[in-house]
């Protein structure tokens, strides 16, 4: 239906391309204990999709030091914690891209569909270069494009926008709570990977069922 024709699909990072959620569970950890703070896989959900700076917040009133610091010092603390996390990135390859999602973008690819990637990494260019992937997408939307972190849609919004796309036509896939609330927000076709992702209007267990044909049927 010409209606339903699709104008871009647009991209998660972690935990949708590749995953480096462990990696920045593992650099919070690191950098909690060093406040006296203990943070568990568990807690970690709560960060996923989230900026640095809220990640952080979550993490100092989880220990209740949030008024504690200075924004100079949580400035400091947050740098440091991507200090630990891109040392663990250079454990990196292009084998970590996740099952699927190399066959997946083929896909879209072949059918003359810009792909977008929208993630609040500020490390989003090393990651992507790391896994090979760089120049594949045709627009990418990171923290340095936006003011406002997920789940407001503007980091979609941007995306779409980048790609000439009206967002009501558009697809986004998401990972994350606040990613699938942030793609609703805008307006897109919200694909979730992972189990009780609420109000994604299709979601498979993991990236491997990412087929193409059947997001397509899904959407129309």
């Amino acid at each position: 239906m010409e209606n339903k024709r699709i104008e871009a699909v647009v991209f998660d990072l972690d935990g949708v391309i590749t995953d480096t959620a462990h990696f920045h569970f593992l650099a919070w950890k690191q950098l909690a204990e060093e406040f006296g703070i203990v943070i568990d896989e568990v807690f970690n959900e709560r960060l996923k999709g989230v900026s640095r700076m809220d990640s952080l917040e979550l993490i100092l009133q989880e220990g209740n030091r949030q008024n504690e610091f200075s924004m100079a010092q949580k400035e400091e603390m947050a740098a440091k914690k991507n200090a630990h996390y891109c040392e663990f990135l250079k454990e990196l390859t292009p084998d970590d891209v996740l099952p699927g999602i190399k066959e997946l973008i083929a896909a879209i690819k072949e059918e003359g569909i810009p792909i977008g990637l929208a993630s609040v990494s500020k490390n989003a260019g090393t990651v992507l270069k790391a896994l090979q992937l760089e120049g594949i997408f045709d627009y990418c939307a990171d923290a340095a494009k936006i003011s406002k972190s997920k789940p407001d849609p503007e980091i979609f919004l941007t995306a779409c926008s980048g790609l000439g796309a009206n967002p009501a036509r558009s697809i986004g896939i998401e990972d994350a709570q606040a990613g699938i609330e942030s793609i609703k927000a805008s307006g897109m076709f919200a694909v979730g990977v992972g189990p009780s992702l609420a109000k994604a209007d299709y979601t498979v267990d993991t990236t491997s069922q990412l087929v193409w044909e059947k997001v397509k049927a899904a959407y129309s």
